[in-house]
């Protein structure tokens, strides 16, 4: 599928009238948990969509280039206003947190086994082990405050377990700045790749940053705060990923690409027929502002959209969201010690002593029972006497499988 080569179905950019632009929600306890994890994904989508072309608008000159802009960006709010609709008002502020988790480990667990480039990989298998490690907290909150198990929520597809512990996240800034790829040399999955998950783990801040003060115990508004300072530090490291070089316009039409192949992938993979039908219809939305994106880039850059898709504009291996259990568990084996250090990461016991990490932590985390993330953990062990987990079988880290015990010190110490 190139989307260069499809014809718009529409003339022209498609309004909604109101009737069209809130949705029947799904059912969310008969929906596939795919389901629910590729209405987050579409919803941050757009939501980058709209950022990007808001700050767009403030660095442009040109009124005639911001016009146009505001007319595709009106239609991509209204698309964000219907995937967000589809979300039931029955769904708990942590049944939904627990599928932004689900989302964010499976997604980036789907990419990193087919991201080519290496540095990108471990970026991607590095922040994966923490939101891993994000999704077994909020499980173990969510039976204390809820009565939920949380393997229900993620229909058994994901495990429920330890991984780097949310303590160990906390770094340096100067720690979560990566090296940027190169978008005329790396593949295009690998310019993909960086789009998506930075606009993934941008919505899942974002969601989190909102809901902390609205969340009813004083344990889930710290953890909600918590875990929301990781999630900027993953934003931070995969927005440094993207290629700071490229035109705004250029950045236009990666957008539009992006949402292009996004909406085709959940329409490929999505087995509700409704839900099936607006990835579609959205999809051939985009296609027009694609269209549109590149008119611009030629209009006022002189530039085909050729030259940004040099090895040819088809789209790579789509999305799928599924089962990554045997890969997830081969990176906790081999990376649940490392952490960030300048613009790589590193084996803890390789940081040099005088590292900003251990300044940083000794400042954050001096005294781990205050830390939520430890807290919760300790709270659910002291009410049922072990933890909440889902596994398939141990915890392939040793080190985690005590679950009358939370580790507060590996990847946090030296010789953990």
């Amino acid at each position: 599928m190139n989307p260069f080569s499809q014809l718009p179905k529409n003339g022209q950019v498609k309004v909604y009238n109101w009737k069209n632009l809130c949705l029947k929600p799904y059912d969310k306890n008969t929906a596939s948990p795919y389901l629910k994890t590729r209405v987050i994904l579409m919803n941050g989508t757009e939501f980058e969509s709209n950022m990007f072309l808001h700050q767009l608008n403030r660095h442009c000159l040109n009124n005639e280039i911001r016009r146009i802009a505001a007319e595709v960006r009106r239609s991509e709010q209204q698309q964000q206003k219907r995937i967000a609709s589809l979300k039931p008002i029955n769904e708990t502020i942590l049944e939904t947190t627990i599928a932004y988790e689900q989302l964010a480990v499976d997604l980036t667990a789907d990419m990193a086994k087919k991201e080519p480039n290496g540095f990108v990989k471990q970026q991607l298998d590095f922040a994966l082990l923490e939101d891993f490690d994000h999704l077994y907290r909020y499980a173990n909150l969510i039976e204390m405050d809820e009565g939920v198990h949380a393997e229900r929520l993620v229909g058994k597809y994901t495990e429920i377990t330890p991984a780097r512990p949310t303590i160990s996240e906390h770094r340096h800034p100067n720690d979560d700045v990566r090296r940027y790829i190169n978008c005329w040399q790396d593949e295009l999955i690998t310019r993909l790749h960086t789009g998506i998950i930075t606009a993934a783990e941008q919505q899942t801040m974002n969601y989190y940053m909102n809901v902390a003060n609205l969340y009813h115990s004083e344990q889930g508004r710290k953890l909600y705060t918590e875990i929301a300072m990781i999630e900027e530090q993953h934003v931070t490291g995969y927005g440094s990923l993207m290629d700071p070089s490229c035109t705004w316009l250029e950045s236009w039409v990666m957008h539009e690409y992006t949402e292009c192949y996004l909406y085709w992938s959940c329409y490929q993979d999505e087995s509700d027929e409704r839900i099936k039908e607006i990835w579609l219809e959205h999809f051939e939305e985009e296609i027009k502002h694609l269209k549109i994106a590149s008119e611009v880039l030629y209009k006022y850059e002189g530039r085909d959209w050729q030259q940004l898709f040099v090895g040819g504009a088809d789209f790579p291996a789509l999305i799928k969201l599924q089962s990554n259990k045997d890969y997830i568990r081969n990176v906790i084996d081999k990376q649940v010690r490392y952490t960030g250090y300048k613009d790589t990461v590193v084996d803890i016991n390789s940081l040099p002593d005088s590292a900003d990490f251990f300044k940083y932590q000794s400042k954050v985390n001096s005294q781990p029972s205050t830390v939520a993330s430890h807290a919760v953990i300790d709270k659910h062990i002291s009410k049922f006497g072990s933890d909440y987990r889902y596994e398939s079988s141990q915890n392939p880290e040793k080190t985690l499988r005590d679950r009358k015990l939370d580790n507060c010190e590996l990847a946090r110490k030296k010789g953990v």
